[in-house]
């Protein structure tokens, strides 16, 4: 008999309902699995079918991306992601939780860990520390009242353009199929299905909030973040693609920030999507960390 997929539920957090998807076994030690920016939590399909048997799996929508609402406002700070993260384990009564997330999902997840040391048993962040020193360096060049002004130049540009559309799912599908060339045709036409959304006219559109283009400038300091890095008290494994853009915490020196349980793995012939570019490999040294 084939598995049955996962149910839809939701939660509210800052007046904004969320959407995740619940693979069931209840009785099983918790596993979120957290996805990262304009994606959704139906890309972690294939882990979570590996992993259900041993643990409930719970995969969540952030705001403004896959089936979870957009704000009002347009704005996506990291604190809200972070405490919609916190009120997702505390409603779900999840901790200690055991976390897999990727990019931006692994940025949230490790300032979590950090602020709450003892609600996570383990951690594997994919790619999920932010920018490298290197371009928080360039970015360092441009003056703090000028980020300012170009996010409010991005903002106005989102709000007056409707979310880019497709003549059709087949057009939608060779997109996504471009930005991860290391994907099958059937990956990255499951990415689609769960991803996009048809509009009336016919077309097809990417659910995520065009407004996560603008990224708000105001965060905690480098610093602040390299303190709850510090933090982290549970064993914590980072995952990096060597085809990747991303910079590994071990070349660039950010490593250093973290305490002695953490460890870093690397992995050939992947770019940034280290959890579909070698699946197989992923998964069993994942299974086997997360115990």
């Amino acid at each position: 008999m084939d598995l049955i997929g996962p149910t839809s539920q939701s939660f509210i957090s800052q007046r904004t309902k969320l959407h995740y998807a619940d693979w069931g076994n209840r009785d099983a030690p918790p596993l979120i699995l957290q996805h990262g920016g304009r994606d959704h939590c139906r890309s972690w399909d294939w882990v979570a079918e590996e992993l259900r048997a041993d643990w409930h799996v719970i995969c969540p929508d952030l705001r403004g991306h896959g089936d979870s609402e957009w704000t009002n406002t347009g704005v996506y700070p990291m604190t809200s992601y972070v405490y919609d993260f916190a009120q997702l384990v505390h409603q779900l009564e999840l901790a200690p939780v055991t976390v897999v997330a990727h990019s931006l999902g692994g940025n949230i997840a490790t300032r979590y860990a950090g602020l709450y040391p003892d609600k996570v048993r383990k951690l594997v962040s994919i790619e999920g520390l932010g920018p490298s020193p290197k371009v928080q360096a360039e970015q360092a060049k441009t003056p703090w009242y000028e980020h300012r002004t170009q996010w409010i130049d991005k903002k106005r540009d989102a709000s007056s353009r409707l979310p880019k559309r497709y003549a059709s799912f087949e057009d939608a599908l060779d997109r996504m199929h471009e930005a991860n060339s290391y994907l099958s045709r059937e990956q990255a036409e499951h990415l689609t299905r769960h991803g996009a959304i048809r509009n009336e006219d016919g077309t097809w559109s990417w659910k995520f909030d065009p407004h996560l283009h603008a990224w708000p400038p105001d965060d905690l300091t480098l610093e602040q973040v390299e303190e709850l890095w510090a933090r982290i008290a549970c064993p914590t494994l980072l995952v990096y693609g060597n085809d990747s853009w991303a910079s590994n915490p071990v070349a660039d020196g950010r490593i250093a920030a973290f305490g002695e349980n953490v460890s870093v793995s690397d992995y050939d012939r992947a770019g940034h999507w280290v959890h579909h570019d070698r699946f197989e490999d992923f998964v069993a040294e994942v299974r086997g960390f997360i115990g």
